[in-house]
């Protein structure tokens, strides 16, 4: 449980704010999806991502652990068998807050608290990004080889970059030794 806050509780005292919060997380996890006020939703949120961390973890102390909170053994074998699998890839923010308005009777805000069943699509990392992560981490004092960490495009950049350093060199050679032989030639023809 998260460390409880000062100031007025939930309901009327710690124990029955706990009880609450058990409550909301248990239709939360029947449900997945449930309609309550604002600051309901915010306190309910450690509260269930914490369940769903032990879940995910799936041995029998962690199970014991979500049982001593929810106390419903329906609900944590939905929780462990059901929902657990679909979040296994996400790190975190299993929960989803949206809100929804104000309630009519006493102005209260109202939010849908969820769960965040979709798959996870990691996120491609961007050449930029990496190009500037590589440079921060490694500042060499002769950029002859390329790094590892750069990406591919960079590294073919720089394959490019030293064949063509490679051709200027074989070119000046090759104009010197002609600039040679043509000195050769033209000492030959003087001498004679």
């Amino acid at each position: 449980m998260p460390t409880p806050t000062k100031g007025p509780r939930l309901g009327g005292g710690p124990a029955h704010e706990r009880l609450m919060l058990a409550n909301l997380a248990a239709a939360l996890f029947t449900h997945k999806s449930i309609k309550t006020t604002e600051t309901k939703a915010k306190r309910l949120r450690p509260v269930a991502e914490r369940l769903i961390t032990f879940a995910k973890k799936g041995d029998l102390h962690n199970r014991r652990r979500a049982l001593a909170i929810i106390g419903d053994k329906t609900v944590i074998h939905e929780l462990f068998t059901e929902i657990a699998p679909l979040v296994e890839l996400r790190e975190g923010g299993y929960t989803r807050i949206t809100k929804l308005g104000f309630r009519k009777g006493d102005n209260a805000s109202m939010v849908q608290i969820e769960l965040v069943l979709e798959p996870v699509n990691p996120k491609p990392k961007s050449a930029k990004k990496s190009a500037a992560a590589a440079d921060k981490a490694v500042k060499p004092a002769t950029a002859t080889a390329p790094v590892a960490d750069e990406a591919p495009a960079e590294a073919e950049a720089e394959v490019v970059e030293t064949e063509a350093v490679e051709t200027e060199a074989v070119e000046t050679e090759e104009t010197a030794e002609a600039e040679a032989t043509d000195e050769v030639v033209e000492s030959d023809a003087d001498s004679k």
